[in-house]
Protein backbone atom coordinates (compact mmCIF):
# COMPACT_ATOMS: atom_id res chain seq x y z
CA UNK A 1 0.00 0.00 0.00
CA UNK A 2 2.83 2.43 0.84
CA UNK A 3 4.55 1.68 -2.47
CA UNK A 4 1.30 2.26 -4.34
CA UNK A 5 0.80 5.66 -2.68
CA UNK A 6 4.39 6.59 -3.52
CA UNK A 7 3.89 5.73 -7.20
CA UNK A 8 0.72 7.79 -7.36
CA UNK A 9 2.46 10.79 -5.78
CA UNK A 10 5.37 10.51 -8.21
CA UNK A 11 3.13 10.38 -11.26
CA UNK A 12 0.50 12.97 -10.34
CA UNK A 13 0.08 15.78 -12.90
CA UNK A 14 2.14 18.92 -12.45
CA UNK A 15 0.34 22.11 -11.56
CA UNK A 16 1.14 25.32 -13.41
CA UNK A 17 3.67 26.57 -10.86
CA UNK A 18 5.58 23.28 -10.76
CA UNK A 19 5.66 23.12 -14.54
CA UNK A 20 6.96 26.71 -14.75
CA UNK A 21 9.74 25.93 -12.28
CA UNK A 22 10.77 22.90 -14.31
CA UNK A 23 10.85 25.00 -17.45
CA UNK A 24 12.95 27.71 -15.78
CA UNK A 25 15.36 25.01 -14.58
CA UNK A 26 15.46 23.13 -17.91
CA UNK A 27 14.20 20.15 -15.93
CA UNK A 28 11.68 18.13 -17.96
CA UNK A 29 8.56 20.33 -17.99
CA UNK A 30 5.39 18.65 -19.19
CA UNK A 31 4.24 21.43 -21.52
CA UNK A 32 5.27 24.79 -22.95
CA UNK A 33 3.62 27.72 -21.19
CA UNK A 34 2.77 31.17 -22.52
CA UNK A 35 3.89 32.93 -19.37
CA UNK A 36 4.57 32.57 -15.70
CA UNK A 37 1.55 31.89 -13.50
CA UNK A 38 1.82 34.82 -11.12
CA UNK A 39 -0.20 37.04 -8.81
CA UNK A 40 1.62 40.36 -9.05
CA UNK A 41 1.88 43.00 -6.35
CA UNK A 42 2.76 46.55 -7.30
CA UNK A 43 3.25 49.85 -5.54
CA UNK A 44 1.42 53.02 -6.53
CA UNK A 45 3.47 54.62 -9.27
CA UNK A 46 4.87 51.45 -10.82
CA UNK A 47 2.67 52.08 -13.86
CA UNK A 48 3.44 55.81 -13.79
CA UNK A 49 0.48 56.82 -11.63
CA UNK A 50 0.52 59.96 -9.54
CA UNK A 51 -0.45 60.22 -5.88
CA UNK A 52 -4.01 61.21 -6.71
CA UNK A 53 -4.61 59.87 -10.22
CA UNK A 54 -3.18 59.36 -13.65
CA UNK A 55 -1.83 56.22 -15.24
CA UNK A 56 -2.09 54.58 -18.61
CA UNK A 57 -5.78 53.69 -18.41
CA UNK A 58 -6.71 57.37 -18.70
CA UNK A 59 -8.51 58.71 -21.79
CA UNK A 60 -6.41 59.87 -24.73
CA UNK A 61 -5.17 63.41 -24.14
CA UNK A 62 -4.88 63.09 -20.35
CA UNK A 63 -1.85 64.78 -18.76
CA UNK A 64 -0.58 63.98 -15.28
CA UNK A 65 2.52 63.82 -13.05
CA UNK A 66 3.69 60.54 -11.56
CA UNK A 67 5.08 60.07 -8.04
CA UNK A 68 8.53 61.09 -9.34
CA UNK A 69 7.32 64.38 -10.81
CA UNK A 70 7.66 63.20 -14.42
CA UNK A 71 4.95 64.69 -16.62
CA UNK A 72 3.03 62.23 -18.84
CA UNK A 73 0.56 62.42 -21.70
CA UNK A 74 -1.71 59.63 -22.94
CA UNK A 75 -1.56 59.70 -26.74
CA UNK A 76 -2.66 56.30 -28.09
CA UNK A 77 -5.37 53.86 -27.06
CA UNK A 78 -4.06 50.60 -25.63
CA UNK A 79 -0.51 51.94 -25.30
CA UNK A 80 1.18 53.50 -22.26
CA UNK A 81 1.55 57.26 -22.08
CA UNK A 82 4.71 59.14 -23.00
CA UNK A 83 6.96 61.13 -20.63
CA UNK A 84 6.92 64.78 -21.69
CA UNK A 85 8.28 66.67 -18.64
CA UNK A 86 11.59 65.64 -17.03
CA UNK A 87 12.06 67.07 -13.51
CA UNK A 88 15.85 66.51 -13.49
CA UNK A 89 16.54 67.79 -16.99
CA UNK A 90 18.90 70.37 -15.45
CA UNK A 91 21.77 69.19 -13.26
CA UNK A 92 21.09 72.03 -10.82
CA UNK A 93 17.59 70.65 -10.16
CA UNK A 94 19.09 67.79 -8.16
CA UNK A 95 19.80 70.14 -5.23
CA UNK A 96 16.13 70.72 -4.48
CA UNK A 97 14.57 67.55 -5.90
CA UNK A 98 12.54 65.47 -3.41
CA UNK A 99 12.83 61.73 -3.98
CA UNK A 100 9.71 59.60 -3.44
CA UNK A 101 9.74 57.60 -0.22
CA UNK A 102 9.15 53.84 -0.68
CA UNK A 103 7.73 53.73 2.86
CA UNK A 104 5.13 56.40 2.11
CA UNK A 105 1.77 54.78 2.81
CA UNK A 106 0.40 56.30 -0.40
CA UNK A 107 3.04 54.35 -2.35
CA UNK A 108 3.50 51.05 -0.50
CA UNK A 109 0.10 50.69 1.14
CA UNK A 110 -1.56 49.01 -1.82
CA UNK A 111 1.11 46.29 -1.85
CA UNK A 112 -0.24 45.00 1.44
CA UNK A 113 -3.85 45.40 0.35
CA UNK A 114 -3.17 43.32 -2.76
CA UNK A 115 -1.27 40.68 -0.79
CA UNK A 116 -4.20 40.23 1.57
CA UNK A 117 -6.32 39.16 -1.43
CA UNK A 118 -3.82 36.58 -2.74
CA UNK A 119 -5.76 33.28 -2.91
CA UNK A 120 -2.62 31.12 -2.35
CA UNK A 121 -3.29 29.02 -5.44
CA UNK A 122 -0.76 27.51 -7.84
CA UNK A 123 0.72 30.88 -8.81
CA UNK A 124 3.86 32.68 -7.76
CA UNK A 125 3.43 35.66 -5.47
CA UNK A 126 5.30 38.30 -7.45
CA UNK A 127 6.50 41.88 -7.07
CA UNK A 128 7.07 44.49 -9.76
CA UNK A 129 10.12 46.74 -10.26
CA UNK A 130 9.05 48.22 -13.59
CA UNK A 131 11.47 50.83 -15.06
CA UNK A 132 14.03 49.44 -12.66
CA UNK A 133 16.88 51.86 -13.26
CA UNK A 134 17.83 53.12 -16.73
CA UNK A 135 14.29 53.80 -17.90
CA UNK A 136 13.43 55.62 -14.68
CA UNK A 137 16.60 57.65 -15.18
CA UNK A 138 15.72 58.91 -18.64
CA UNK A 139 12.17 59.64 -17.51
CA UNK A 140 13.61 61.92 -14.85
CA UNK A 141 16.51 63.38 -16.81
CA UNK A 142 15.39 63.12 -20.44
CA UNK A 143 16.78 60.63 -22.95
CA UNK A 144 19.09 63.00 -24.82
CA UNK A 145 20.26 64.68 -21.62
CA UNK A 146 21.09 61.32 -20.03
CA UNK A 147 23.14 60.26 -23.05
CA UNK A 148 25.19 63.45 -22.74
CA UNK A 149 25.43 63.50 -18.93
CA UNK A 150 27.00 60.03 -18.77
CA UNK A 151 30.03 61.75 -20.33
CA UNK A 152 29.78 65.39 -19.19
CA UNK A 153 28.23 64.92 -15.72
CA UNK A 154 29.14 61.41 -14.56
CA UNK A 155 28.85 62.30 -10.87
CA UNK A 156 25.32 63.59 -11.38
CA UNK A 157 24.33 60.42 -13.21
CA UNK A 158 25.80 58.16 -10.54
CA UNK A 159 23.85 60.04 -7.86
CA UNK A 160 20.59 59.78 -9.79
CA UNK A 161 21.08 56.08 -10.43
CA UNK A 162 21.95 55.43 -6.80
CA UNK A 163 18.86 57.24 -5.48
CA UNK A 164 16.60 55.34 -7.87
CA UNK A 165 18.05 52.05 -6.69
CA UNK A 166 17.65 53.11 -3.06
CA UNK A 167 13.94 53.48 -3.83
CA UNK A 168 13.76 50.07 -5.53
CA UNK A 169 15.48 48.45 -2.55
CA UNK A 170 12.95 50.08 -0.25
CA UNK A 171 10.14 48.59 -2.32
CA UNK A 172 11.97 45.24 -2.36
CA UNK A 173 11.89 45.18 1.44
CA UNK A 174 8.11 45.41 1.35
CA UNK A 175 7.94 42.57 -1.18
CA UNK A 176 10.29 40.48 0.97
CA UNK A 177 8.16 41.07 4.06
CA UNK A 178 5.25 39.49 2.18
CA UNK A 179 7.27 36.53 0.91
CA UNK A 180 7.33 37.15 -2.83
CA UNK A 181 8.81 34.30 -4.87
CA UNK A 182 9.30 36.18 -8.14
CA UNK A 183 10.04 39.77 -9.17
CA UNK A 184 9.72 41.52 -12.50
CA UNK A 185 12.44 43.97 -13.51
CA UNK A 186 12.65 45.95 -16.73
CA UNK A 187 14.93 48.31 -18.62
CA UNK A 188 15.00 48.60 -22.41
CA UNK A 189 18.71 48.43 -23.21
CA UNK A 190 18.50 47.54 -26.90
CA UNK A 191 17.49 49.13 -30.18
CA UNK A 192 16.51 47.23 -33.31
CA UNK A 193 20.15 46.97 -34.37
CA UNK A 194 22.28 47.10 -31.23
CA UNK A 195 22.67 48.40 -27.68
CA UNK A 196 20.95 51.64 -26.74
CA UNK A 197 23.74 52.33 -24.24
CA UNK A 198 27.31 51.27 -24.84
CA UNK A 199 28.38 48.13 -22.96
CA UNK A 200 30.99 50.27 -21.18
CA UNK A 201 28.37 52.67 -19.84
CA UNK A 202 26.20 49.75 -18.72
CA UNK A 203 29.15 48.01 -17.09
CA UNK A 204 30.41 51.10 -15.25
CA UNK A 205 27.18 52.89 -14.30
CA UNK A 206 24.24 50.49 -14.50
CA UNK A 207 25.50 47.02 -13.53
CA UNK A 208 26.84 47.97 -10.06
CA UNK A 209 23.43 49.38 -9.12
CA UNK A 210 21.64 46.35 -10.56
CA UNK A 211 23.88 44.19 -8.39
CA UNK A 212 22.46 45.75 -5.22
CA UNK A 213 18.88 44.80 -6.09
CA UNK A 214 19.77 41.37 -7.46
CA UNK A 215 21.79 40.53 -4.36
CA UNK A 216 18.85 41.47 -2.14
CA UNK A 217 16.42 39.19 -3.98
CA UNK A 218 18.80 36.35 -4.73
CA UNK A 219 19.82 36.06 -1.08
CA UNK A 220 16.14 35.29 -0.45
CA UNK A 221 15.78 32.75 -3.26
CA UNK A 222 13.55 35.00 -5.38
CA UNK A 223 13.25 34.36 -9.12
CA UNK A 224 13.86 37.29 -11.48
CA UNK A 225 12.24 37.92 -14.86
CA UNK A 226 13.98 40.76 -16.68
CA UNK A 227 12.40 42.64 -19.58
CA UNK A 228 14.40 44.39 -22.28
CA UNK A 229 13.33 45.16 -25.81
CA UNK A 230 15.69 45.26 -28.77
CA UNK A 231 18.91 43.51 -29.70
CA UNK A 232 20.33 42.33 -26.40
CA UNK A 233 23.14 39.88 -27.13
CA UNK A 234 25.72 42.33 -25.72
CA UNK A 235 24.11 42.01 -22.28
CA UNK A 236 23.34 38.29 -22.03
CA UNK A 237 26.42 37.45 -19.96
CA UNK A 238 25.76 40.37 -17.60
CA UNK A 239 22.19 39.26 -16.99
CA UNK A 240 23.17 35.65 -16.40
CA UNK A 241 25.96 36.71 -14.03
CA UNK A 242 23.51 38.91 -12.11
CA UNK A 243 21.08 36.01 -11.80
CA UNK A 244 18.29 36.63 -14.30
CA UNK A 245 16.13 33.50 -14.48
CA UNK A 246 13.84 34.49 -17.38
CA UNK A 247 14.66 37.00 -20.12
CA UNK A 248 11.71 38.74 -21.77
CA UNK A 249 10.70 39.37 -24.55
CA UNK A 250 13.56 38.24 -26.87
CA UNK A 251 12.50 40.42 -29.79
CA UNK A 252 12.32 38.18 -32.85
CA UNK A 253 13.20 40.77 -35.50
CA UNK A 254 16.15 42.21 -33.57
CA UNK A 255 18.02 39.11 -32.38
CA UNK A 256 19.66 36.01 -33.79
CA UNK A 257 17.38 33.69 -31.84
CA UNK A 258 19.50 30.59 -32.42
CA UNK A 259 22.57 32.41 -31.06
CA UNK A 260 20.64 33.71 -28.05
CA UNK A 261 19.42 30.19 -27.28
CA UNK A 262 22.91 28.75 -27.63
CA UNK A 263 24.35 31.38 -25.28
CA UNK A 264 21.65 30.89 -22.65
CA UNK A 265 20.92 27.17 -22.92
CA UNK A 266 20.65 25.64 -19.46
CA UNK A 267 21.32 28.97 -17.74
CA UNK A 268 18.50 31.42 -18.52
CA UNK A 269 14.96 30.78 -19.72
CA UNK A 270 13.51 32.83 -22.57
CA UNK A 271 10.06 34.39 -22.86
CA UNK A 272 8.56 35.80 -26.07
CA UNK A 273 10.27 35.52 -29.48
CA UNK A 274 7.03 35.34 -31.50
CA UNK A 275 7.07 38.33 -33.85
CA UNK A 276 4.68 41.07 -32.70
CA UNK A 277 4.25 42.21 -36.31
CA UNK A 278 3.08 38.73 -37.29
CA UNK A 279 0.69 38.45 -34.33
CA UNK A 280 -0.73 41.85 -35.23
CA UNK A 281 -1.10 41.20 -38.97
CA UNK A 282 -1.77 37.47 -39.17
CA UNK A 283 -3.05 35.37 -40.76
CA UNK A 284 -3.73 32.75 -38.10
CA UNK A 285 -2.02 30.00 -40.11
CA UNK A 286 1.28 31.87 -40.09
CA UNK A 287 0.98 32.56 -36.37
CA UNK A 288 0.53 28.83 -35.72
CA UNK A 289 3.55 28.01 -37.88
CA UNK A 290 5.65 30.63 -36.10
CA UNK A 291 4.69 29.31 -32.66
CA UNK A 292 5.61 25.75 -33.64
CA UNK A 293 8.92 26.92 -35.05
CA UNK A 294 9.83 28.93 -31.95
CA UNK A 295 8.88 26.15 -29.52
CA UNK A 296 11.11 23.73 -31.39
CA UNK A 297 13.96 26.21 -31.85
CA UNK A 298 14.02 27.59 -28.30
CA UNK A 299 12.22 25.12 -26.06
CA UNK A 300 13.10 21.55 -27.00
CA UNK A 301 14.80 21.09 -23.62
CA UNK A 302 12.64 23.45 -21.60
CA UNK A 303 13.59 27.00 -20.74
CA UNK A 304 11.05 28.68 -23.01
CA UNK A 305 7.71 30.49 -22.61
CA UNK A 306 6.01 31.02 -25.98
CA UNK A 307 4.49 34.50 -26.32
CA UNK A 308 4.53 37.63 -28.50
CA UNK A 309 7.70 39.67 -28.21
CA UNK A 310 5.78 42.83 -27.27
CA UNK A 311 2.65 43.68 -25.35
CA UNK A 312 0.27 45.32 -27.83
CA UNK A 313 -3.51 45.47 -28.40
CA UNK A 314 -3.55 42.47 -30.75
CA UNK A 315 -6.64 41.15 -32.57
CA UNK A 316 -8.26 38.62 -30.25
CA UNK A 317 -8.51 36.01 -33.02
CA UNK A 318 -4.76 36.17 -33.55
CA UNK A 319 -4.08 35.73 -29.84
CA UNK A 320 -6.40 32.73 -29.81
CA UNK A 321 -4.50 31.20 -32.73
CA UNK A 322 -1.25 31.53 -30.79
CA UNK A 323 -2.78 30.08 -27.64
CA UNK A 324 -4.29 27.14 -29.48
CA UNK A 325 -1.00 26.43 -31.24
CA UNK A 326 0.85 26.29 -27.92
CA UNK A 327 -1.82 24.07 -26.40
CA UNK A 328 -1.86 21.70 -29.38
CA UNK A 329 1.85 21.43 -30.16
CA UNK A 330 3.52 22.38 -26.88
CA UNK A 331 3.45 19.04 -25.05
CA UNK A 332 6.77 17.33 -24.33
CA UNK A 333 8.51 15.69 -25.98
CA UNK A 334 8.09 18.35 -28.67
CA UNK A 335 7.86 17.34 -32.29
CA UNK A 336 9.69 19.24 -35.05
CA UNK A 337 7.47 21.37 -37.24
CA UNK A 338 6.83 20.11 -40.73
Amino acid sequence: MRAYRFIKEKTKPLNAKENALRSIRFDRPAWVMQGLPAYALHYRGVNHEGYTGGGHDCPIGTRWKDIWGTGWQKEQEGVMGFPRVNPLAEVSALRTYRWPDPDDERICGQIYQQAAEFPHDDRFLAGNHRDTLWEKTYMLVGMENAMVYFHSEPGFMREVLHHIMDFQLGIARHYAALGVELVYMSDDLGTQRGPLLSPRIVREFIAPEYQRLFDFHKQRGVLVQFHSCGKVDAFLDMWMDLGVDILDPVQATANDLAAVRQATQGRMALHGAVSSALVMQGPAERIVAEARSRMWQLGREGGYFCAPDQGLPYPQGHLRALQEAVEQYGHYPLQPPA
